[in-house]
Formats: structure tokens, C-alpha cells, sequence
């Protein structure tokens, strides 16, 4: 390890984008994220032994920290009221900040993140882990405390989990911008049969409020149910539920940020698509994983 301590926080600056894209892929929240590659830079202060390869000995750190931590919110999880979403990363269109740059990979989009983080703690970390950022699984096995073959096995599962829930591929933005426009236009009307028209066939709407604010506490699947909700949504607040709406990206993707009114709670909305139209809507009020979105 190198005895300069301003060299080595120069050196370990060098790896913390990756480190918090991984453990945000892990946890799906950022403070759990940061909170990991702090705990790991602490570590890596105290460490008395040299280090020869800091990145793989960061990222096994890391990875340990957050299957701990999984492993201890697992009950928390089964609590949760509703749907559990990763919290939203929120970028301005035109910003410059770094993290755009990290979204803008596939595994970001929430339609995505939404399905890895309905898997075992052990399948999640072998997937991200190798299929994400190509740790070779004698570490990953390492890391999980299982056999080399058990931690392949987890990586497989997961693949074919993921593959069998075919979340929607990222479309480009000029796409988004066209589908979620016919979107908000068919809202605005209140039309249900014009909402129903800009839904896909099979869509879905996901709520994450964990019971602390107004969403649909469970998934609503097929677009007609959807649009019947958002039209009575709209006959309920009227003007004011999308009033002072502004488009963002969601991890990544085109989304909405409507700041909270009187009469109104804040939220994040983003968006997938399939075949010209919006197939999945998730919709998050959570304040806990809102703490960061500008509202």
C-alpha cells in the first residue's frame, strides 16, 4: 500500500465511480452506496499490509459490505408496503454532472434495476458483479462465501431470470421524447380512450410510496386498468396533478420531476417502452428515496 496518504486518496479516487455504481446496483439506493465505498476507504486507511491489486481488493470490500447489508434488510423488504423500487437517479437534461455518464448504461434503466432487485442477494451480487463489471468468479465465490460452481450457478439464474422478464431495452431519447409526449397529451385530455391508445397492450405501472404517500400500493397490469386509475387520478386533481411537471433523466432515461404543491405530494416518474408506446410507468413518492431528486 502506498505510504503517501495523499496519493493513495488520489488513487482511490480513481476507482470510486465504479465502486458506487456497483454497490448502488447491489443496494439500490445511493446513501447505502456511498456509505459502502466509505466504509471501504476506511478499511483501506487502517489496512497494515500492502495492496498489491487495490482495485479487485476495493471491489471485494465493497461487494462484502453490501451482501451484508442486503442480507440484513432482507426482512425489512418483505415488509415493505407495496412495489420496492431502486431510488432514482436524477440528472438535468443538460447537465454535465458524471453521473450521466454512468446511467447512460443499460443495466441503469429502471426497468431493468427493477427486476435484478427482485432476485436473492447472492444471485444479484454474481450477476452485477460478472456479467456487469467482469470479476472473475473465484472472487465473487470469495466474496459470497460459497463454491466457485455456486456462484456460476448464481450468475446463471439470474441471467435466465432476468432474460424470462424481458425488461424493455433502452430506447433513444428522441423516441422517449416523441412516445412520452403522445403520453402526456392522451393525460392531459383525460380521454381514456386516448390514454388506453398511448399505453402498451401489456403495460404496467408500479407505485413505490412504502405506504407513506399516494400511489398504487400494488403493480397495476394491462393498460385499460392503468388508464382508468390515471384518469380518475385526473378527475380527482385535475389540472394540478401535472401542473409544474419538468423533464429530467431517470437513471439514464427521459422522466418527470413534479415538485410538491399544497395539494400535491412530490414525485419521480420515469418511463419504458415498447413498440412506440409507454409500457411500464414507475412512480415514485417514497420520501426516503426522494431526498436528492430536485423537488
Amino acid at each position: 500500500m502506498l505510504s503517501d496518504d495523499t496519493a493513495l486518496a488520489a488513487e482511490f479516487d480513481g476507482h470510486r465511480g465504479r465502486l458506487v455504481g456497483i454497490a448502488y446496483r447491489l443496494t439500490g439506493r445511493l446513501d447505502d452506496a456511498e456509505d459502502a465505498v466509505q466504509e471501504a476507504w476506511l478499511r483501506l486507511a487502517a489496512e497494515k499490509s500492502p495492496v498489491r491489486e487495490l482495485g479487485a481488493w476495493l471491489t471485494t470490500v465493497v461487494s462484502r459490505i453490501c451482501l451484508d447489508r442486503l442480507r440484513s434488510a432482507a426482512v425489512r423488504r418483505e415488509q415493505y408496503v407495496g412495489p420496492w423500487l431502486p431510488e432514482p437517479v436524477v440528472t438535468e437534461l443538460d447537465s454535465h454532472d458524471p453521473q450521466n455518464i454512468v446511467v447512460t448504461r443499460e443495466d441503469m434503466r429502471m426497468a431493468a434495476l427493477r427486476v435484478l432487485h427482485e432476485l436473492p442477494a447472492e444471485q444479484r451480487l454474481a450477476f452485477v458483479l460478472h456479467d456487469g463489471f467482469d470479476v472473475p468468479f473465484t472472487e465473487i465465490a470469495e466474496i459470497a462465501g460459497c463454491a466457485v460452481a455456486t456462484a456460476r450457478q448464481h450468475a446463471s439464474r439470474a441471467r435466465r431470470a432476468l432474460a424470462a422478464a424481458e425488461p424493455a431495452p433502452r430506447v433513444p431519447l428522441p423516441e422517449q421524447r416523441r412516445m412520452l409526449d403522445r403520453f402526456l397529451i392522451a393525460l392531459a385530455s383525460g380521454d381514456i380512450t386516448e390514454i388506453t391508445r398511448a399505453l402498451h397492450p401489456r403495460a404496467a405501472l408500479f407505485g413505490d410510496s412504502d405506504g407513506r404517500a399516494r400511489t398504487a400500493r400494488r403493480p397495476i397490469l394491462g393498460r385499460e386498468k392503468i388508464a382508468r386509475f390515471l384518469a380518475g387520478l385526473l378527475e380527482k386533481y385535475g389540472e394540478a396533478l401535472y401542473s409544474g411537471l419538468r423533464p429530467v433523466l431517470v437513471n439514464g432515461d427521459l422522466g418527470l420531476v413534479f415538485p410538491a404543491l399544497p395539494e400535491r405530494q412530490g414525485r419521480v416518474v420515469t418511463f419504458a417502452y415498447r413498440d412506440g408506446a409507454v409500457s411500464e410507468v414507475f412512480d415514485i413518492v417514497n420520501p426516503d428515496k426522494l431526498v436528492r431528486a430536485p423537488l
